[in-house]
């Protein structure tokens, strides 16, 4: 699963469910795979994202197009329409388009203007003052004002709204106060580096307080951004329309007015095959999870174009609970690691296109310590043995599973299949095969989504739970391992770490307006989590988006969500 990433669930890649339209029409879909579109050629842009939004897909000659509907089809499912609510990938992906931010990223620790045209801080770094855009207006008519910025605020941190994510990005928030019509102090408990980043992110953008003041029932989501909620189909799609008096795009933006498009539509299809089908047949214009295995056909087929990029955040890990059964000996943690060979499970299964991890931090993140990795039990099943051994895992049963004071070695790790992307479940398999050579028992219940949250992520009865989490920031580390970060208070640390030390680091380096420090002390963690093996790093997930040649004009911000604001379809 993926952490935001990724629900109720907290998780990039939400619930799924088999949708009928595409599925129903999948012998014709899969046979178009072989067909061959000539189409204009285009030339691929990678985007540093967020201010700086460059083309990721530019057409060769000719100018904008206003007009047309731009289908994108993804892999996972919406939970909620409220950003401040879910934390899935997806929901981040559609609410980009809905929901302005007061900041933009422009680059790993540097920002621009957009609904905040500027901001000064204190010198105790507790309190922000920002001066706010003026003649912007909600989707609703409602005006843009501070009082806007204080209710939503307000709602990311309210217990009632259940914020699975956005609560835990400012944890030190304290109040807003409405100094005038357009200019709001924001008043933090402590220093808090990050606090600009997370104000860029989806999750906090700025939504309307008449659409907030509505009973949860009643909740739609509306914001200021380049297009508008119209309806959303439970497990099918989500569908938006052109904003036409959208004035307020980030700084750096492809232009200032409305987006070209006038219908964008977010097609939930979990099934690679039908995908990947879909696309190349023509009934979507757009794809994201673009089969590893059909990546490489994709830069040789006429009239497609595919982005790759890897994700900033946490890579995709396996998490390792230390405060339950045999996980509490950290000897069993790294024979677990020692068993594993990462790196030719990775390489069989994604064909090189996913980069093997051996840091829980992606490399493209701020402050990743490529030195870490030493810390890291490397691929040894013979140590394996001797740390079980060791562990007083000595004796095995008929199965050849260790054994200890009668008892099998066995490990828990749910399977949430609803969840499953990147053809994980056959990652899981490897890693399961592995670990038996050394006598450890893999044990894989399915779940289903009111299962996995209630008995395990809520109610701990995990051994292992596989995570990824995108978010341009090393901020990332204090999410999935300081201790009050549980999933039961809207965090990442899934591995149950309860240590005084990190909780040191990642405090400090939230707080610190020194760079060297903030480095510093988020080094220290990567190398103290890889020691204790609270976290396998397995691969850096890769944004492997596929586009029709007709579209042109698609850029990704800082986290790689895809931007529709300057997208228009050409012939």
């Amino acid at each position: 699963m993926s952490l935001s990433d990724d629900t109720a669930t907290r998780v990039d890649d939400g619930p799924v469910r088999k949708r009928r339209s595409l599925r129903s029409r999948r012998p014709a879909v899969l046979g178009a795979v072989l067909a061959v579109i000539a189409v204009a050629a285009v030339v691929l842009v990678v985007s540093a994202g967020g201010g700086d939004e460059r083309p990721a897909v530019r057409a060769a000659g000719g100018g904008p197009v206003a007009g047309g509907t731009l289908t994108y089809a993804l892999a996972g499912t919406q939970v909620s329409l409220d950003p401040a609510v879910a934390a899935t990938a997806v929901t981040g992906l559609i609410d980009r388009n809905i929901f302005d931010s007061l900041v933009a990223q422009t680059g790993p620790d540097t920002f621009a203007p957009w609904l905040a045209t500027k901001w000064t801080v204190s010198g105790d770094g507790k309190t922000y003052t920002f001066t706010l855009r003026e003649g912007v207006t909600f989707h609703d008519g409602t005006p843009f004002t501070a009082e806007a910025v204080k209710a939503s605020l307000d709602h990311v941190v309210d217990p009632a709204t259940k914020s699975a994510y956005a609560a835990s990005l400012i944890a030190p928030y304290e109040k807003s106060r409405v100094v005038s019509d357009h200019v709001v102090e924001v008043t933090l408990k402590r220093p808090f580096t990050p606090f600009l980043q997370a104000l860029s992110v989806p999750y906090l953008g700025i939504q309307s307080p008449a659409a907030l003041a509505k009973p949860v029932a009643d909740y739609r989501p509306v914001g200021t951004g380049p297009f508008s909620y119209v309806s959303w189909e439970k497990d099918k799609r989500v569908t938006l329309r052109k904003n036409a008096g959208y004035a307020s795009p980030p700084a750096g933006a492809s232009h200032e007015g409305a987006a070209y498009l006038d219908t964008l539509v977010f097609e939930f299809v979990p099934e690679d095959a039908t995908r990947w089908g879909a696309l190349t047949s023509g009934q979507v214009q757009a794809i994201a999870g673009v089969p590893p295995v059909n990546a490489g056909k994709l830069r040789s087929l006429p009239g497609f174009a595919l982005n790759s990029q890897e994700t900033p955040g946490l890579n995709y890990n396996l998490y390792l609970n230390q405060t339950r059964g045999p996980l509490r000996d950290v000897r069993v943690r790294r024979a677990l690691s020692a068993a594993v060979n990462v790196e030719e499970l990775v390489r069989n299964i994604y064909f090189g296109h996913f980069p093997v991890a051996r840091n829980p931090l992606s490399r493209t993140t701020a402050s990743y310590d490529p030195t870490a990795e030493s810390e890291l039990a490397s691929y040894d099943p013979d140590a394996a043995r001797r740390l079980l051994d060791e562990a007083g895992w000595t004796k095995t049963d008929a199965d050849g599973y260790r054994v200890k004071d009668g008892k099998t070695l066995t490990l828990v790790w749910p399977y949430w299949a609803e969840g499953n992307k990147e053809q994980r479940d056959v990652l899981a398999e490897g890693i399961q095969a592995q670990a038996k050579q050394v006598g450890i028992k893999i044990e894989r219940p399915a779940v289903d989504t009111g299962a996995f949250v209630a008995k395990y992520l809520i109610g701990g009865g995990y051994d292992l739970v596989d995570v990824s989490f995108a978010r341009p920031t090393p901020d990332v580390l204090r999410f999935a391992f300081a201790s009050g970060n549980t999933y039961a208070k809207a965090g990442g640390n899934v591995a149950l770490v309860d240590s005084p030390q990190i909780d040191r680091w990642v405090e400090e380096a939230a707080e610190t307006s020194d760079p060297a420090t903030a480095d510093k002390d988020y080094a220290a963690v990567q190398r103290e989590v890889l020691r204790q093996a609270y976290v396998l790093p397995l691969y850096t997930p890769v944004q492997l988006t596929a586009f029709s040649a007709k579209v042109r004009g698609v850029a990704f911000d800082a986290q790689t969500y895809p931007v529709f604001h300057g997208a228009w379809l050409g012939d």
